[in-house]
């Protein structure tokens, strides 16, 4: 009776848990309609004797019902079901402790290993030996559950599978048909052909139909061994064995062939690269083309032409108008010079340098001086007297004689000319302010000159040649004018057949480089940088110029794209001269009649500045061009009247191109 009233009391709170006739401790009956999920989950562990710790967001109703009495283990597992329907999992924290949370973040969870049926979360790790576990996680992607996680780890080629027990178990057996070795390797030297050759032509059989010719392809992996002329494949069987018959087939009828070879260079020069190829098989090098290895030899005793170590007879020559190479000779030694100009017919790449000059110049000069003059006339007993100093202008003294020459000497004399010439460029020479008199009183006859003058010269010369040269090329630029230099002049007997010789110099900015690039990214650069310019001539009496010459030439290595300091100077030349009568010149206030002063301050700061630019590809070369292409159409749309540059109308009209425009920013 007792537990007839326990049994209803149970089916009345809805749990439903009905003890079966004759098996009540070992099954029982579920029948739930919307019953409270905490509360059947509570009274599961009361029947099953497990213990459940309980998230308090885990909420909801559930409805279950089952026709044939469960036992405690199936219990168990309905109870597992259920919470995985609901979004909610049984993460195992000890021996027989469960946390009941919800999915969210269960893999981040701790947990143990077993437990929880194939219902309970757990983690796993996977070690591949076959495939690749970046590969092998996109692929089970699909397979890993809503909160399921898996992460590959490159380094020990391993996977990280966390999910649900039962869908581990399935993804174990998944790896273990996956992560099997079937392929097949194969070694194939080759006895005619070029194995790189060999290689592109069976990468482009097995690529599919509009994928990139230089694409590698994916059923069959190919590794060149240059060292012996072979190739390994590796993949599965059934691809490599119609490959290894169709190599084989290439490289017979590359033995066939003939002797004969004509290679297209598509970037070396023909001329260039035939004395190289020429040395290796014996053959003098731009000797006529009968001349053979053997007829080297024989030129030389002791001595074995070889090519590639085989000493068989080989021609070689170039066809200029095709820029190629033809080789005669037998297909070993075609292979290995096919192979070398494999290597060196290579695109080169291009150094851009950029040189900055910068001369600042500062040139300060003042003068003062005073000159004197007295005489007497008339038979008087005054002595000639006169102050005249090289600092000093226009020269008095010149003046005197010119004025006493008006008064004593004929207009037709030549003297009198060569006074009044003399007198005359005394004047013009003359700079600043000039001040002077003359007069008589009584018998004698004075005057006097005062000279004042000051000059301030600043100079700023500021030049950036530039030039793009391709590696280890050398590369020239000249800014300038071509000035004549009198180098020799003879007038003859009499002035008969008088005839002059002169030579034509170079006078402006010249950039003469040749980079070289070295194999860690720097560039050691052979660069001679020269700036010149006319000073003027060396006197008013001499047509000869003066040359103001900058140049420096040495050999620097500059890393890509830094900017170094090739050379400069820093000079400053201080002069100061007196000229003075002696004992007058040295009284107090009184003796600057008696004296003239010259002070001259000349500096200059010379700064010369490199900067190299490797270009590896047009697209380098395009992204250098756009912003000097920009910077001078902008000046010219500047300085022109409507704001418009012909430059852009000039390359879409006359070159039928289209304009460049700079890289977006950031690019």
């Amino acid at each position: 009776m007792k537990k007839l009233i326990a049994l209803f009391l149970v089916l009345s709170l809805g749990v439903g848990l009905v003890p079966a006739p004759m098996a009540l401790a070992q099954s029982q009956v579920l029948n739930l309609q919307d019953a409270d999920i905490r509360v059947f989950i509570q009274d599961v562990a009361q029947a099953t004797g497990q213990t459940f710790i309980i998230d308090p967001r885990v909420q909801g109703k559930v409805s279950i019902s089952s026709r044939e009495p469960l036992s405690r283990n199936e219990l168990f597992e309905v109870m597992l079901s259920t919470l995985r329907a609901n979004g909610l999992v049984a993460v195992p924290a000890g021996s027989g402790v469960y946390r009941i949370t919800p999915e969210d973040g269960a893999a981040a969870q701790p947990s143990s290993l077993s437990g929880a049926g194939g219902y309970g979360f757990s983690t796993q790790v996977f070690r591949l030996r076959n495939i690749d576990a970046v590969s092998a996680a996109e692929t089970l992607k699909p397979l890993i559950g809503r909160q399921g996680v898996v992460m590959p780890s490159p380094r020990g080629n391993l996977l990280v599978v966390a999910d649900y027990a039962d869908n581990l178990a399935r993804i174990r057996n998944l790896l273990a048909q996956v992560d099997q070795d079937r392929t097949l390797t194969e070694t194939i030297t080759l006895k005619s052909s070029s194995a790189r050759e060999i290689a592109g032509v069976v990468n482009q059989v097995l690529n599919p139909p509009g994928a990139e010719p230089a694409a590698r392809n994916a059923i069959v992996s190919l590794v060149v061994v240059e060292s012996s002329n072979s190739l390994i494949l590796r993949g599965e069987p059934e691809a490599v064995r119609p490959m290894l018959d169709l190599i084989a087939d290439l490289d017979g009828r590359a033995e066939a062939s003939g002797d004969v070879r004509v290679i297209n260079l598509q970037h070396a020069s023909a001329e260039q690269l035939l004395p190289v190829l020429q040395q290796l098989v014996g053959q003098t090098p731009n000797a006529p083309e009968g001349e053979t290895a053997a007829a080297a030899a024989a030129a030389q005793p002791g001595q074995t032409a070889t090519a590639g170590g085989m000493g068989r007879r080989a021609n070689i020559a170039r066809y200029p108008g095709a820029n190629a190479i033809v080789i005669a000779a037998d297909p070993d030694t075609q292979r290995v010079l096919g192979e070398v100009i494999r290597q060196l017919d290579t695109r080169r790449r291009q150094v851009l340098v950029e040189a900055v000059v910068v001369e600042l110049s500062d040139n300060a000069a003042q003068q003062l001086g005073v000159q004197f003059a007295l005489a007497g006339i008339n038979g008087s007993s005054i002595p000639f007297s006169a102050t005249n100093y090289s600092n000093a202008a226009p020269n008095i003294l010149g003046l005197a004689a010119a004025a006493a020459g008006e008064r004593n000497l004929p207009e037709d004399s030549s003297a009198l000319a060569a006074l009044r010439q003399a007198a005359l460029e005394s004047v013009l020479g003359a700079r600043g302010v000039i001040t002077g008199g003359y007069g008589q009183s009584g018998d004698a006859l004075f005057g006097f000159i005062i000279n004042a003058v000051k000059n301030d010269t600043a100079s700023n010369l500021l030049s950036t040649p530039s030039v793009m040269t391709l590696d280890n090329q050398e590369a020239s630029i000249l800014v300038g004018q071509e000035i004549p230099i009198t180098t020799g002049e003879v007038l003859g007997d009499s002035n008969n057949n008088p005839f002059r010789t002169i030579q034509r110099q170079n006078v402006g900015i010249q950039l003469d480089v040749k980079p070289q690039i070295n194999a860690g990214g720097a560039i050691t650069l052979y660069l001679r940088q020269e700036v010149s310019s006319i000073s003027g001539p060396v006197s008013e009496a001499s047509g000869e110029l003066i040359l103001d010459k900058r140049a420096i030439e040495t050999t620097v290595a500059v890393d890509d794209g830094a900017i170094v300091v090739l050379g400069g100077l820093l000079d400053r030349n201080e002069r100061s001269t007196v000229e003075r009568t002696p004992f007058l010149g040295d009284i107090p206030g009184l003796g600057n009649l008696f004296k003239a002063t010259s002070r001259q301050n000349v500096q200059r700061n010379l700064m010369v500045f490199i900067r190299p630019t490797i270009i590896n590809s047009a697209a380098d070369a395009q992204a250098l061009t756009a912003p000097r292409y920009g910077y001078i159409r902008d000046l010219e749309a500047a300085r022109s009247a409507d704001g418009f540059s012909n430059l852009d109308a000039l390359v879409r009209d006359y070159m039928q191109a289209a304009p460049i425009t700079a890289p977006a920013p950031g690019l």
